[in-house]
C-alpha cells in the first residue's frame, strides 16, 4: 500500500449509514456479503465485525496477511475464535460501553417476569381485563438478587438493586472486595448456594467453553423454588429445554430472557408460559448505545492504524 492510499476495512454486514459514512471519511469500505468472497479482503487491514456475526477460524485462516485487526461491535468476544486470531497475529478489539444499557434492560426484564407484565398486557390489549388483573406476582423490592458475574454489567444491576433494598449475591471466579464495599454485595465461592439463596437470578457473565450450560438441569434445580432466572448474558449460557421443563414442573417462579441458545430461534416452548419475558436481544438497543458503540469501535480502528494497536485489546 502507497503512503497515501486509504487503508481498506471489511465489514462482516452492511452498516447503518452515518456509521460507514464514518469510516469513509478515512478508509476504503467494502462488505463481506454471504457467500463469502475473499476476493473483498485483498489489501485490508482491518475486519470489522458486529457481535452477531461469527468469525470462525475457517474465515480467520483464509485472510491475508495483511488484516492485522478483527474490530468487534459488542462487548463480548464469543463470536470470534480468539485463538485462530492469536495464531495469525491479529489483534482482537470489543466495544466496552453497553454497561448501563443492558443493565437498564436486565431490571426491566427482572421487573417484567417477575410482575408478569407481558402477560398483563397481552390479556389487556385482548379485552381480558380480569384475566391480568388476577394474575400475582413475585415481590421484588427487598428480595435476594443473585449476580453470576459481577463485572461492569453486573455492577450496574446491583447499583439499581440496591435501590430497591434488594440484597446482594455474587458468583465468579474470584472476590472483587472493592465492589463489595461499594454495593454492599456478598461473594458466594459456590454457585449453588447462590442459587438456593436467591430469589432472582441474573446471568451477566461472558461465554466461554467452561461455563457452557452453566444453567443446565442440576443448577436450575439448585435454585430456589418460585426463583426468577434473568439473562441478559449469552443465550448459551443456559440449555433452554432444561429451562423449559423446569417452567412446566413450576420449579421457577418465572424467567426474563434477551438471549437464547440458538438465535434468532427461540425455543417454542417458552413461548407458552404466562411468567416469561422475552426480547430480541436488544440490551444494547438505545440511540444512545448504539452510538457510543460505533465512536468506540472506529477509535479502535484509527488507533490501531496509527499506533499498530487497538485502545481496547481483547488479546
Amino acid at each position: 500500500m502507497s503512503s497515501d492510499a486509504r487503508p481498506v476495512i471489511v465489514l462482516s454486514r452492511e452498516l447503518p449509514e452515518a456509521f460507514s459514512g464514518a469510516l469513509q471519511s478515512f478508509a476504503e469500505i467494502r462488505v463481506n456479503r454471504s457467500p463469502v468472497n475473499m476476493a473483498v479482503f485483498e489489501g485490508a487491514s482491518v475486519y470489522l465485525a458486529t457481535g452477531v456475526d461469527p468469525v470462525p477460524a475457517t474465515l480467520i485462516e483464509r485472510m491475508p496477511s495483511s488484516v492485522g485487526l478483527i474490530a468487534n461491535i459488542a462487548t463480548g468476544t464469543d463470536n470470534i475464535d480468539i485463538e485462530a486470531a492469536r495464531v495469525r497475529g491479529m489483534a482482537v478489539s470489543n466495544t466496552p460501553v453497553v454497561a448501563e444499557d443492558t443493565a437498564d434492560l436486565a431490571f426491566a426484564l427482572i421487573l417484567s417476569a417477575c410482575r408478569k407484565l407481558g402477560y398483563c398486557e397481552r390479556t389487556l390489549r385482548a379485552g381480558r381485563w380480569d384475566l391480568g388483573a388476577g394474575a400475582l406476582g413475585n415481590r421484588v423490592h427487598g428480595a435476594t438478587l443473585g449476580i453470576i458475574g459481577l463485572g461492569a454489567i453486573g455492577q450496574a444491576v446491583a447499583r439499581r438493586a440496591r435501590g430497591f433494598g434488594m440484597g446482594i449475591l455474587y458468583h465468579g471466579p474470584a472476590r472483587k472486595p472493592e465492589a463489595e464495599q461499594a454495593l454492599g454485595a456478598a461473594y458466594c465461592p459456590q454457585l449453588a448456594d447462590l442459587l438456593g439463596r436467591s430469589d432472582i437470578v441474573s446471568l451477566n457473565c461472558p461465554l466461554t467453553a467452561g461455563n457452557r450450560h452453566l444453567m443446565n438441569r442440576e443448577t436450575l434445580a439448585q435454585m430456589k423454588p418460585g426463583a426468577v432466572l434473568v439473562n441478559t448474558g449469552r443465550g448459551p449460557l443456559v440449555d433452554e429445554q432444561a429451562l423449559v421443563d423446569a417452567l412446566a414442573a413450576g420449579h421457577l417462579g418465572g424467567a426474563g430472557l434477551d438471549v437464547f441458545e440458538f438465535e434468532p430461534k427461540v425455543h417454542p416452548g417458552l413461548m407458552e408460559f404466562d411468567n416469561v419475558t422475552l426480547s430480541p436481544h436488544i440490551g444494547s438497543a438505545t440511540s444512545a448505545c448504539r452510538a457510543d458503540m460505533a465512536a468506540r469501535a472506529i477509535r479502535n480502528i484509527r488507533h490501531f492504524l496509527s499506533a499498530g494497536r487497538p485502545l481496547d485489546s481483547c488479546l
